[in-house]
């Protein structure tokens, strides 16, 4: 797999170089601004891509836009964003075109060096990865839409969708059978009123339905 680091930030663009490196992940090229991220990836063709969401020169959303534009441009190019905060509009703008490939996790994420590589292959292989926190907020102000008909274990499973879980894995989380997940999964399709067909799309825009329930 191979990676293209967008972080100005030059101890951690060096050290998620460096923690790739022993994970068997070639970082392509490291720039530190959206024109750079651009230039990189039409040079390199890389499998994935990381990117900050404040980047120079103003340091407000040069990074989430560059990977928004780069996903019009590459559509599927799988994206990776890294925020210092909770941002819930970039976190919902970044899932808007209702594909996967594409993940937002804090930068703390990043220490927890298993939970964040898993999260990147999960990223580079098409799935939507989402940080926990920023579930957590989200959950928090749920109620808009389809979202509030979900009952408390149906928010559980769809939470641990957005994290890029698969049934398998939500199962051993809440100690429950793959059938129960299977079930759950399938009220919380019938409930968002999401198609019959396509269950990788479905899970996306059912992650996607849960992100634009805030106020």
């Amino acid at each position: 797999m191979r990676v293209v680091i967008a972080e100005d930030n030059v101890l951690l663009s060096a050290g998620l170089e460096l923690l790739l490196g022993t994970k068997g992940i070639e970082v392509a090229a490291v720039v530190t601004d959206g024109p750079g991220l651009m230039a990189a990836v039409e040079c390199e063709q890389p499998d994935v891509v990381i990117a900050d969401v404040r980047l120079p020169p103003s340091f407000r959303d040069e990074g989430i836009r560059a990977a928004l534009e780069l996903r019009r441009a590459h559509p599927g190019l799988p994206v990776l964003v890294l925020s210092q905060y909770v941002e819930k509009v970039y976190a919902r703008e970044l899932l808007s075109d209702g594909s996967g490939g594409v993940g937002y996790l804090l930068k703390d994420r990043v220490s927890r060096v298993g939970e964040f590589v898993d999260g990147l292959r999960r990223v580079a292989a098409g799935g939507t990865v989402m940080d926990p926190e920023v579930i957590t907020q989200l959950m928090a102000e749920a109620g808009r839409n389809g979202v509030a008909s979900l009952t408390h274990r149906e928010r559980e499973v769809l939470g641990l969708m957005a994290q890029g879980l698969g049934n398998s894995e939500i199962g051993k989380r809440l100690f429950v059978t793959d059938n129960a997940v299977h079930k759950h999964v399938g009220n919380i399709f019938a409930k968002l009123g999401l198609p019959v067909a396509d269950g990788g799309h479905r899970r996306v825009l059912a992650v996607l339905a849960f992100l634009n329930s805030g106020p």
